[in-house]
C-alpha cells in the first residue's frame, strides 16, 4: 500500500511483484514503462560490516514489512513523506538532508519492528528500565573497569537478577556483551579515525596493546594493524 515500507535487514535477494511467483520478474529500470508516472519508490541501502552489526539486527527476520495505511506508525509515514519530498526538491543541502531522513527512517523502523514484536528480546532489552539503562552504561563507557557487581548497583538489581534479565532478552552476559561492544567500538575507530593503536586499547578498557591485539584477532580473524589496513585499502 500507499507508504509501506520493506526493510530486507541482510540485503537478501529479492523480488518486488504485484503476486507472489517471480516468474518473469526483470530489473527495475526495465520493468518501469514509465519513469515519469504517478507512482514512486524511494529505494535506499546502508553498507553494514556484518564482522560488527548489531546483534539486533541478526534478530531481524528476513524481510521486515511496515505498513502504514490507516494510521499505523505515524511516525514512520511522516518521515517517508519528508524524505520524498526531499528526494523530489533537490534544493540546497540535499544530501546532508536525504542522509539524516535515511538514519531517521531506520530508527522509526526499527522501532516499529520491536513495537509490533514485543516477545522479542530486544523488546523486552530497551524497555525494562534496567537492562536499558546497564546497556546504555556501557555504550557511553565501554572503556571503565565495569565489573558485574558495580553494573548491577548501577541500575539498582543484584548480580544474580540483572545477568538473569539481561541474557534472556540480548541473548549475552553483561560481561560477554562488554567484550563484544568493546571490539567492535575498537574496530570502528580502526576504520573510521587515525587514532593510534594504544590509544584505542585504552579507549576500549585494554591495559596493553598486547592484549587488545588478541582479542581483536580472535574475534575478527586478523590483528587490528591488518583490519585497519584492508579498510583503507577498501
Amino acid at each position: 500500500m500507499t507508504g509501506d515500507l520493506v526493510l530486507i535487514p541482510r540485503g537478501d535477494a529479492h523480488v518486488l511483484a504485484d503476486s507472489p511467483s517471480p516468474a518473469g520478474a526483470t530489473p527495475f529500470d526495465d520493468a518501469v514503462d514509465n519513469p515519469a508516472g504517478t507512482t514512486d519508490f524511494l529505494c535506499g541501502k546502508y553498507r553494514v560490516d556484518t564482522a560488527r552489526a548489531h546483534p539486533l539486527l541478526s534478530g531481524l527476520p528476513e524481510v521486515v514489512h511496515l505498513p502504514t495505511a490507516d494510521g499505523q506508525n505515524p511516525t514512520l509515514r511522516t518521515t517517508i513523506d519528508l524524505l520524498g519530498a526531499e528526494v523530489a526538491a533537490q534544493r540546497p543541502g540535499h544530501g546532508s538532508a536525504v542522509r539524516a531522513l535515511l538514519d531517521l527512517l531506520l530508527v522509526h523502523a526499527l522501532r516499529a519492528w520491536l513495537d509490533a514484536d514485543p516477545a522479542s528480546g530486544w523488546h523486552r532489552a530497551l524497555t525494562d528500565p534496567p537492562t536499558a539503562a546497564a546497556l546504555s552504561a556501557l555504550h557511553a563507557d565501554p572503556g571503565a573497569p565495569w565489573r558485574l557487581p558495580d553494573l548491577a548497583a548501577r541500575v539498582g538489581l543484584s548480580r544474580a537478577t540483572l545477568a538473569r534479565r539481561f541474557a534472556a532478552s540480548t541473548g549475552r552476559s553483561p560481561m560477554a556483551y562488554l567484550a563484544w561492544w568493546r571490539l567492535a567500538t575498537a574496530a570502528h575507530l580502526l576504520r573510521d579515525s587515525d587514532l593510534p593503536m594504544r590509544a584505542i586499547a585504552r579507549q576500549v578498557g585494554y591495559t596493553s596493546s598486547y592484549a587488545f591485539s588478541t582479542a581483536f584477532k580472535r574475534q575478527y580473524g586478523q590483528a587490528p594493524t591488518h583490519y585497519r589496513a584492508d579498510a583503507l585499502s577498501g
